[in-house]
């Protein structure tokens, strides 16, 4: 039998990383370093592309809403988590928890698209460099970039929305680190088959089909690649997109992980996992996609340690 749904004057219990004192510090230290390195090193890679006329192009396009996305993802999640971990106050107010899991889930979809527009942006790069301009023009760079912002945060709205629909009156102590649905569905006094339906639909539409547009348009860039005469050009490809192919597998591997399954089997796998996608993935996103970049490497020390070129001099 349902209670009346009065989350609207309630706070949810969230965890902390560690109940151990000495773990506390160690996983705060941890988190906090990664958390540094992905919002600064991230800035520095949005501020290089757009002041670097060189770099004004596709694929520097969406590696910055890639940038962008990192950031506020990692700044959505990591900050609370650290003061959850040293507080004994792990509380958080109903609109705090719907905002942090709105632009969790709104981001988290936003990269997933975002990843597999980047790896059709390099398949027409390597597979149709003569058509490559007329394919990747800027009015449909801005379609796909605004078009994915847009749906996912729709998206999100819509889950959120939904989730705060249902009634809280067996517990409101989340069994995760931070608002995100399948532990809300979990605790939730009502059936919440209909909204473990739209999950699944969306985690379909988004993540799968994201997923088999970044496969598809890598094995093209392979079989492109292997006709390549020079075998230092192969290397260097293929290098590459291992690279890229390992940081969208464990993304995308990840959230479907999470997703794809009932919210009845959350456990402590699925919160350890969950830390891979919001905390780790995109400090590894930042060293695959920009720092391994020649030109954005160039463009950053230009830009930010001026005398390595009175070094040369």
């Amino acid at each position: 039998m349902d209670c009346p749904n009065q989350t609207s004057q309630e706070s949810f219990i969230l965890l902390g990383l560690s109940e151990i004192p000495y773990l506390q510090i160690i996983c705060v230290l941890v988190f906090l370093v990664m958390y540094i390195i992905t919002v600064s090193g991230n800035l520095s890679l949005v501020l290089a592309v757009g002041i670097n006329p060189s770099l004004q192009n596709p694929m520097y396009f969406f590696l910055s809403n890639l940038s962008i996305i990192d950031v506020f993802f990692s700044s959505t999640i990591v900050p609370k988590l650290l003061v959850n971990t040293l507080s004994k106050d792990r509380s958080i107010s109903l609109l705090g928890c719907a905002i942090q899991m709105f632009f969790s889930l709104a981001l988290g979809a936003t990269e997933c698209i975002l990843l597999a527009v980047m790896a059709y942006d390099r398949f027409a790069a390597i597979c149709k460099p003569l058509h490559y301009n007329n394919i990747m023009n800027r009015t449909l760079c801005l379609w796909l970039a605004s078009g994915s912002w847009s749906f996912c945060f729709i998206n999100s709205a819509i889950h959120v929305i939904l989730t705060f629909e249902l009634p809280y009156c067996r517990s409101h102590h989340v069994s995760h680190y931070f608002c995100e649905i399948p532990p809300f569905l979990q605790i939730s006094s009502r059936d919440t088959w209909p909204n473990e339906v739209l999950v699944y639909i969306s985690a379909v539409i988004i993540v799968m089909c994201s997923f088999l547009l970044t496969v598809i348009s890598y094995f093209n860039i392979i079989g492109t690649v292997l006709k390549i005469h020079s075998s230092q050009g192969r290397k260097k490809t293929f290098s590459t997109c291992g690279s890229h192919l390992t940081v969208v597998t464990l993304y995308y591997g990840t959230i479907l992980f999470m997703y794809m399954k009932p919210p009845s089997a959350f456990s402590e796998m699925d919160r350890t996992v969950s830390i891979l996608y919001t905390a780790v993935t995109p400090m590894l996103n930042l060293f695959i996609y920009s720092i391994r970049n020649k030109d954005v490497k160039s463009t950053v020390k230009r830009t930010f340690l001026p005398c390595n070129d009175f070094s040369k001099m």
